[in-house]
């Protein structure tokens, strides 16, 4: 699957080791950084750019990864098209695609170790979007209020 990565000076470390494992593991993993660590950074730099790829098509799902997953999750959801939650559960990853069409998944550093994120990032890449009537209803919705929101 072809996939992005952010994360700030928080999420660094994590970000970098899920890079690697998920590459290692099959998948396209492109960085949107930071590539080096950095206290001084800033999550919209980096979670801006990943979101707008998986909201163009570029990308089929991004992961992105601050501290507590919060700041990543508002920025992203600022990006029409982008679907983020914050998610630190099993359940949540694998349905938050299958209902809601999650695309960016964010991750707290704080919050979740290392083998925690990577079987929530394991989940949320092989879960697939069910497509039925009902969610797709409401995802319209959802789509239709982000074109209201964007309207000059």
């Amino acid at each position: 699957m072809r996939i992005g990565i952010a994360a700030d000076h928080g999420g660094f470390a994590l970000k970098e080791r899920l890079r690697e494992v998920l590459g290692k593991e099959g998948h396209e993993v492109r960085d949107f950084g930071p590539v080096r660590l950095d206290p001084a950074d800033d999550y919209p730099d980096f979670v801006i750019p990943l979101s707008r790829a998986v909201a163009r098509g570029d990308l089929e799902r991004g992961i992105a990864v601050c501290t507590s997953g919060v700041g990543a999750s508002i920025v992203a959801n600022k990006i029409a098209g982008v679907r983020a939650a914050l998610v630190h559960d099993e359940f949540s990853a694998r349905q938050g695609v299958e209902d809601d069409d999650l695309n960016v998944l964010c991750l707290g550093s704080r919050v979740v170790d290392y083998d925690r994120a990577h079987a929530l990032a394991g989940l949320f890449l092989a879960a697939r979007f069910s497509a039925a009537e009902r969610h797709l209803r409401r995802l319209a919705k959802v789509a239709a209020l982000e074109k209201e929101e964007t309207a000059p």
